[in-house]
C-alpha cells in the first residue's frame, strides 16, 4: 500500500546565526511569579502602544482591517487534593507557585481517582501542572518500592522540541525530590549508549508518537519493567493529533494500552489541549477509552490585543495581468524587523519551513542596514534542523539572547517561550485553534500582549480580516480523526500482530473494522492465522509499513554535494515538491539549488548558490469516481461523498522574483506521477443551471476552475484542515458523472475526514466561497479570490463573475443542513447580494477560455510543520 503525500528557497544570506551554549531553563507554570523582574516590567510598553509604532509609518494604519481587545482576567485558587505528596507540594511552592488554579487541582483529582482527564484551557493556563502533581505524586510512591521503579510515566508529545523542553522544566522543578524522579527524553536524537540506560532506570520517559510506533512497541520485551509499572499517559498538546497523524496516533495508543495489559498495567492517560470543541468525544476517539473533560479556565490573562492585517496592493501585476498583493512573508518580516528595532521579543510563526527562513534572512539584512548588533539576535526555526543546531536556538531562545524569531509550529506547540511581548502569524494558520494557540505564546507571564494575523493573498485570509466575527465570535472547531480509516488500521494491525500474534479478543480495541481487514492481510501475505492468532509473516518490522506522519517512504537526505555534509532530511512524500531539479533550498539562512534529485538513493545534492528567485512546483491531477456513497440533489444538480482515486505529476516549476513574487519563467520536470486513493466531495451542475447563471460553453471551465480554487482555500474555515490537507479538480465534462464537476478531496490515502466535514457543511461553505469571491476588489480575479499560486493549468481559464453566478444558482437548490454535531454552532456571515443578475457584469477582459486540461490541481500549499521524521533508532 502506498502512503504518500505533497509539498517544497532563496536570497544571499549573512552568516547563520551562532550561538554560545546557556544553562537557563525556566518553570512551566507561574501561578504567582513573573520572570521579568519589576524593572523590566515597568520599561515595557503596552501592546497597543507597540501596535501603534507598528502602524505609524506610510499607509500602515490603513493595513489594519480590525482589532480586537481582550481584557485582562482575574485568576482563582483552590488547594491541592490531600493524596497529592507534601514533598510535591513542597517542590511546586519552591518554583514560586503557592496554590494552584482551580483546573489544576479538578484535574488531579480526577488523576489520583484513576480517571482519564483532558484539560482543554488556554496558553499558559498551567495544563502542565495540572498533570505533574498527580504523576510526580505517583512516581514518588514508586520509588519507595523495592526495585526503586513501582511506577512509571510516559510522556508524548508532539514535537522533539516540545519534549526537550518538558524534560528541562520536569528536572527543575522536581530537584527537590532528589533521585525519586529520573526524567529522561527518548528520541530519535537519544545517543545511543543512553537508551539502555531509559529503559532501565528512567521512570519518567518523554518521547513522541513516532518513537512509541518505531522504537518502544517494537521491542517491548526491552521495555517490560517500564510497561509493568505504567501509572499515566501524558499526552501533551492532544489537538494537534488530528486527520490521518491522529488516526495514527489513535491506533499507536491502542497497541500501547494492548501490551500494558499483557504486562498487568492499566495506566490513566492524561490529556492537555488548547480550547477546542468538545474535548472529551476527541480524547476519547484518540485514546478509545471515556474522558473526564476540564474547560473552565481559571488562571489570569493579560490584556491581549490582537489586531488583524492586509497588505497593501502593489502595481505589480500577475499571472493574467491580477493585481498582485504585497507578500504576508515580505510584510511579516517588515514588522519583525521593527519589533527587534523596538527590542519587543517576538515570534513570527509561518506555515512553511521556506518561509520560516526567507523572514529570517530579510529581517536580518533589514537589521544590518541601522543596527549590526542586532543581525545574529534574529533566526529561523523550524523542523529538519540537525538536532545540535535545534538545541542550540532553543538555549538561545531561553536566556533570551535571541530577540526575533522566525518559527514553524515546531515552536507553537508549548515550548515554554516566556516573557515575549509580541506574536507575528504569517498567515491564517488552519485552524482557529492553532491561531490562538499561537498568539497565546506572548504574554505568558500575565503581562499584556500583542498578536497580529498578516494575511496571505489567497481567499480564506482575505475573507477573514474583513469577517472579523468569523474568528472572534465563533467557537474553535472539533478535532477530526478516523481511527478506522483501512488505510491507517491495516498497517497497525500488522505491528500489533508482530509485537504479540492477535487474538479475537483484541480486535474490539482496534474498531468495528479490525475483523474485516484481517482477512484481506492475510490474503496480501501479512498476516497468517494459526490456531486462534494472527501472526507477522514477514522479516521487515511491520511497524515501517507505514509513516504515522503521513510522509511515507524513507526521508530523503539533503547533501551539499562539493562537501558531502548532510544539511538535513525533507519528508519522502514533499520531494517531489520541495527538492526538484532546480529547486531553490533554504537551510539556516543560506540559499542552496538542487542539482540533483536521487529517489531510489532518496538523496538530493545541492549547492550553495545565491539566485535572486525563489520556486514553486507546479502539478496536474486527473480523477476518478471509484464508489459513490451519499448523494442529494442540490436543485438539478448533486451534491456525492464517496471514494475517488487521483492520479497527481508534478511536470514543472515557476522561478517568482523574490519579495514580489513576479514569475520570472516555468521549467519542464520529468517526475513520475503518483496515484492516491481518497475520499472526496463533489458537486455537479445542470444544463439548466449553467443556462439560469448564463454560463454558456466558452466560459464554463473558468467558472468551474475558480469555484474550486475559491472552496478549497476556504473550506479551513469549515473543517480542522489546511490546505496542503486537501486538493481539487473541476471538469467541464467528468467522464464518470458525464456533467461539469467540482471535486475537492482529502490529500491522505483512504481519506482524512475533512471532505466528509465538506459534505455536511456543503450549505454554508459554498456560501462563504461565493462571498469571497464576490467581495473581492479585483475586477477579473487574483490570488485574494481565485486564483492559486500553485495551479496545475497556470490559473487558466478562470471567470470571476461567471463562478459567482454559479454557485448563487447551486446554492438557490441547496437543502437545509442536517443537524450535525460538530457544526449546529457555526454560522456564516451571509452576503446579500446573492442574485445571479451580478450587477456588476462587464464584458469579460479575460476573453474567451483555454480549453481545461483533465483537471486542475488546487495549491496543497507548503506543509504545515509536523515535527522532524525520527534519526534511525
Amino acid at each position: 500500500m502506498a502512503f504518500n503525500h505533497l509539498p517544497a528557497g532563496v536570497h544571499d544570506a549573512l552568516a547563520p546565526l551562532s550561538v554560545t551554549p546557556v544553562t537557563h531553563s525556566v518553570p512551566m507554570a507561574k501561578n504567582h511569579r513573573s520572570d521579568r523582574t519589576p524593572t523590566d516590567t515597568a520599561s515595557s510598553p503596552s501592546p497597543g502602544t507597540v501596535l501603534d509604532r507598528l502602524a505609524s509609518g506610510p499607509s500602515r494604519a490603513s493595513r489594519i482591517t480590525h482589532t480586537e481587545h481582550l481584557p485582562p482576567r482575574e485568576g482563582r485558587h483552590a488547594v491541592w487534593p490531600d493524596r497529592i505528596r507534601p514533598e510535591v507540594v513542597a517542590a511546586v511552592q519552591a518554583a514560586g507557585i503557592t496554590h494552584p488554579w482551580a483546573h489544576q487541582a479538578r484535574a488531579a483529582e480526577h488523576a489520583l481517582d484513576g480517571e482519564s482527564v483532558i484539560v482543554a484551557t488556554g496558553t499558559a493556563s498551567g495544563k502542565s501542572l495540572a498533570y505533574l502533581a498527580p504523576v510526580l505524586t505517583a512516581l514518588l510512591d514508586g520509588s519507595e518500592a523495592p526495585n526503586g521503579r513501582g511506577a512509571t510515566a510516559l510522556y508524548l508529545a508532539p514535537t522533539k522540541a516540545l519534549a526537550a523542553d518538558q524534560c528541562r522544566s520536569v528536572k527543575e522543578l522536581s530537584q527537590p525530590l532528589g533521585n525519586a524522579v529520573r526524567a529522561a527524553v527518548y528520541d530519535g536524537d537519544t545517543p545511543v549508549e543512553e537508551r539502555e540506560w531509559v529503559r532501565q532506570y528512567a521512570n519518567y520517559v518523554l518521547t513522541n508518537p513516532d518513537m512509541l510506533h518505531r522504537g518502544i512497541l517494537p521491542s517491548h520485551p526491552r521495555w517490560s519493567s517500564f510497561l509493568r509499572s505504567l501509572r499515566y499517559v501524558v499526552i501533551d498538546e492532544c489537538h494537534t493529533y488530528r486527520g490521518v497523524f491522529g488516526s495514527h496516533v489513535a491506533q499507536v495508543l491502542r497497541r500501547l494500552r494492548r501490551l500494558c495489559a499483557r504486562y498487568g498495567s492499566s495506566p490513566v492517560f492524561l490529556l492537555a489541549s488548547a480550547t477546542s470543541a468538545e474535548p472529551s468525544v476527541a480524547a476519547g476517539r484518540l485514546t478509545g477509552l471515556p474522558v473526564v473533560e476540564i474547560t473552565e479556565d481559571a488562571s489570569p490573562r493579560g490584556e491581549l490585543v490582537f489586531a488583524l492585517w492586509e497588505p497593501p496592493l502593489t502595481d505589480l501585476h500577475g499571472e493574467k495581468g491580477a493585481p498582485v498583493r504585497r507578500t504576508a512573508t515580505a510584510e511579516t518580516a517588515d514588522l519583525l524587523t521593527d519589533l527587534t528595532l523596538q527590542g519587543v521579543r517576538s515570534v513570527a510563526f509561518v506555515r512553511s519551513r521556506r518561509g520560516a527562513e526567507l523572514i529570517a534572512v530579510i529581517t536580518q539584512e533589514r537589521l544590518a542596514e541601522t543596527d549590526r548588533s542586532l543581525v545574529r539576535r534574529v533566526a529561523a526555526y523550524r523542523g529538519g534542523y540537525l538536532p545540535e543546531e535545534r538545541r542550540a536556538l532553543e538555549r538561545a531562545l531561553h536566556s533570551g539572547e535571541l530577540l526575533g524569531l522566525a518559527a514553524t509550529t515546531a515552536l507553537e506547540l508549548g515550548v515554554d517561550i516566556s516573557g515575549l511581548d509580541a506574536v507575528l502569524i504569517a498567515g491564517y494558520p488552519g485552524t482557529r485553534a492553532s491561531l490562538w494557540q499561537q498568539a497565546g505564546r506572548a504574554g505568558r507571564s500575565g503581562q499584556g500582549a500583542l498578536a497580529i494575523l498578516v494575511a496571505r493573498g489567497d481567499p480564506l485570509d482575505t475573507f477573514l480580516v474583513h469577517h472579523p466575527e468569523a474568528l472572534f465570535d465563533q467557537p474553535v472547531e472539533s478535532t477530526v480523526l478516523d481511527p478506522d480509516n483501512p488505510y491507517v488500521l491495516a498497517p497497525h494491525l500488522c505491528a500489533a500482530a508482530a509485537e504479540i500474534p492477535l487474538t479475537d479478543e483484541d480486535l474490539a480495541l482496534f474498531g468495528s473494522a479490525a475483523a474485516d481487514l484481517l482477512p484481506q492481510l492475510e490474503a496480501a501475505r501479512l498476516l497468517r492465522r494459526r490456531t486462534k492468532a494472527w501472526h507477522w509473516t514477514r522479516r521487515e518490522r511491520a511497524a515501517d509499513l507505514t509513516d504515522i506522519r503521513g510522509g511515507g517512504g524513507t526521508p530523503v537526505q539533503v547533501v551539499e554535494s562539493g562537501t558531502g555534509r548532510l544539511l538535513g532530511t525533507v519528508d519522502e512524500g514533499a520531494a517531489h515538491t520541495a527538492v526538484h531539479e532546480g529547486a531553490v533550498h533554504l537551510h539556516q539562512g543560506r540559499t542552496y539549488l538542487v542539482r540533483k534529485l536521487d529517489l531510489e538513493d532518496s538523496v538530493a545534492l545541492v549547492e550553495e548558490a545565491a539566485p535572486p528567485y525563489s520556486t514553486v512546483a507546479r502539478d496536474t491531477t486527473s480523477i476518478s469516481v471509484l464508489e459513490t456513497d451519499v448523494e442529494v440533489p442540490w436543485g438539478d444538480g448533486r451534491l456525492c461523498y464517496g471514494s475517488v482515486e487521483v492520479t497527481n505529476q508534478v511536470g514543472s516549476f515557476l522561478r517568482r522574483r523574490l519579495i514580489t513574487g513576479e514569475v520570472l519563467g516555468e521549467t519542464r520536470l520529468d517526475l513520475p506521477p503518483r496515484t492516491l486513493r481518497t475520499r472526496a466531495v463533489w458537486w455537479t451542475v445542470t444544463e439548466d443551471q449553467l443556462d439560469a447563471a448564463r454560463v454558456n460553453p466558452e466560459i464554463l471551465g473558468g467558472a468551474l476552475h475558480a469555484a474550486e480554487h475559491a472552496s478549497i482555500g476556504m473550506l479551513p474555515l469549515f473543517a480542522t484542515c489546511d490546505r496542503w490537507d486537501i486538493g481539487g479538480v473541476s471538469v467541464p465534462l467528468h467522464p464518470d458523472t458525464l456533467l461539469p464537476t467540482v471535486f475537492v478531496y482529502d490529500g491522505h490515502p483512504g481519506g482524512a475526514g475533512f471532505a466528509e466535514r465538506a459534505f455536511h457543511t456543503a450549505r454554508a461553505w459554498l456560501t462563504a466561497t461565493r462571498q469571497a469571491i464576490a467581495s473581492c476588489e479585483c475586477d477579473a480575479g487574483c490570488p485574494s479570490c481565485i486564483q492559486s499560486p500553485k495551479c496545475g493549468n497556470g490559473n487558466d481559464p478562470l471567470h470571476k463573475r461567471g463562478a459567482v453566478r454559479l454557485l448563487t444558482v447551486l446554492l438557490q437548490g441547496a437543502p437545509d443542513e442536517p443537524a450535525h454535531p460538530d457544526h449546529q454552532d457555526r454560522q456564516v456571515p451571509q452576503d446579500p447580494s446573492a442574485d445571479p443578475r451580478d450587477p456588476q457584469d462587464r464584458p469579460d477582459p479575460l476573453g474567451p477560455p483555454a480549453p481545461v486540461g483533465p483537471g486542475d490541481p488546487e495549491e496543497r500549499g507548503d506543509p504545515q510543520e509536523r515535527g522532524n521524521p525520527q534519526a534511525p533508532l
